[in-house]
């Protein structure tokens, strides 16, 4: 999850450990840092191990409660040619025990402390994480050290995981039509080997030739101390963690990290239009996705140019008072509509439209629309209370990241684990208000008006022949 997206569902994010039966009586609410200051938004202390493993704290006093985040710099954008979905299958494969920890034992252990712990994979990291009772955080970190260090990968168990992993992928893409039409149209794009192209999950075909030998390869590689980052935030002081992690983590046996090697984004996109047609879809989908720069990557080099895609996106379409849902919902053509780009991507990002079609209104009327919007943007540019509107609505968001346990590791470890600087966590806000009206109609230009896209439909019904979505 980036920092884009934790501010999107922090206040969704796992809140049972907070509760006032874990209060602390003795210790007053800390006062939230003010969106926009120059104050640091978590303060955040940061060192490294000999072994190469970052450790960050991120304290807090407001209830007695740690989150011990481990991220590794490896994802779905680091799967091999033709092994797609492997970072994820070894995800799953990490729970089947530890040198000094038995199978299952791990989550038995942080369960009956009363906590939570799981994992997730995305395209540029893997994650394992627990939410324990704040003197709870030796055992999970003793336990997540070990399967750092040792993890047994048991060949009897990777078959059956396998089909828990292709059950997974039929239970979210293969049985849901916008799934499938969402994964299709990002290999229209990117194409179906680019790492953007790729779903994380895997293609099935894929994760039906992955085999022990390629998840000990990926381990190997991509899970060495210099590829990590450890982040801790909750009610934890700096002189334990430093302890605990010198106990635990430092034994880890340093070892050579291979580097990200990503693949530039395709000159053209590969399939500029794609429409698909599906007798259970009930309402029509339309989808845009241009090429764009993130803060790891540009085709000038100039990465700052993500900040000011922020603001072109939450002005297109961030809710009501954007220029999408004024055109498309509005006027009754559509009874949703968004813009999303995230910048904190190793690699190229996107910045995508999407709007559902209301029942009765003729497609090439809605996309009509949306050009038009388009076009509106790149002849005019953004005005003042736009800009002034995005800034205030994003950096606003950062409050609800203070508030959430799980948001703020989640955060600082999306930003770590792509290379780029604490203190671009730290001071995001003021990078925002600095962007001005010319660099957001620049931004708009160099991407809406010239970056290599693909426009999609998913219309319900059986295909025309004619290849028309109307």
């Amino acid at each position: 999850m980036t920092r884009r997206a934790a501010l999107c569902t922090a206040a969704a994010l796992p809140t049972a450990l907070a509760t006032p039966a874990l209060a602390s009586p003795a210790l007053a609410p800390e006062p939230a840092p003010k969106a926009g200051t120059d104050r640091p938004l978590f303060g955040a202390v940061t060192w490294t191990l000999a072994n190469g493993l970052r450790v960050v704290l991120a304290e807090s006093r407001r209830v007695p409660v740690a989150a011990h985040y481990l991220f590794y710099a490896a994802g779905a954008g680091e799967d091999p040619h033709g092994r797609s979905g492997l970072a994820h299958f070894l995800e799953h494969m990490m729970f089947k025990g530890s040198r000094n920890v038995a199978p299952g034992a791990f989550s038995l252990a942080v369960a009956r402390e009363g906590g939570q712990d799981n994992a997730f994979t995305s395209r540029d990291v893997t994650a394992y994480h627990q939410h324990v009772e704040a003197s709870r955080l030796a055992l999970v970190m003793r336990m997540e050290a070990d399967r750092f260090a040792a993890p047994l990968i048991p060949a009897d168990q990777v078959e059956p995981e396998r089909a828990v992993v292709l059950e997974e992928r039929r239970q979210r893409t293969d049985s849901n039509p916008r799934a499938r039409f969402f994964e299709a149209f990002a290999a229209a794009l990117w194409g179906p080997q680019h790492w953007h192209g790729r779903p994380v999950i895997g293609w099935e075909d894929e994760i039906r030739a992955i085999t022990r030998e390629d998840m000990l390869g990926f381990y190997e590689r991509r899970y060495a101390p210099a590829n990590a980052v450890l982040i801790v935030a909750g009610d934890v002081r700096e002189a334990t963690l430093r302890r605990l992690a010198e106990e635990f983590y430092a034994p880890v046996p340093a070892r050579p990290a291979a580097a990200r090697d990503r693949a530039p984004p395709p000159a053209a996109a590969r399939e500029p239009r794609l429409i698909h047609h599906d007798p259970s879809v009930r309402e029509a989908v339309f989808l845009r996705s241009f090429v764009a720069p993130s803060l790891t990557w540009a085709p000038q080099g100039d990465t700052g140019q993500a900040w000011a895609l922020e603001l072109v996106a939450h002005l297109l379409g961030s809710g009501p008072g954007s220029r999408l849902y004024r055109a498309l919902v509005e006027t009754g053509l559509a009874t949703g509509a968004g813009c999303s780009y995230d910048g904190e991507v190793a690699g190229a990002g996107s910045l995508g439209i999407n709007a559902t079609l209301r029942p009765g209104i003729a497609p090439e009327r809605l996309e009509a629309a949306v050009d038009a919007v388009l076009e509106d943007l790149l002849q005019h540019g953004p005005t003042e209370a736009e800009r002034e509107r995005a800034i205030r609505q994003i950096t606003a968001g950062a409050l609800l990241t203070l508030d959430s346990l799980g948001g703020v590791p989640r955060l600082l470890g999306s930003v770590l684990s792509i290379g780029l600087p604490l203190d671009l966590a730290e001071f995001w806000p003021r990078r925002l208000h600095a962007v001005t009206l010319a660099q957001i109609a620049d931004a708009a230009r160099d991407v809406v008006g010239r970056a290599p896209h693909t426009t999609g439909w998913l219309l319900p019904g059986t295909p025309a022949r004619t290849g028309s979505p109307a």
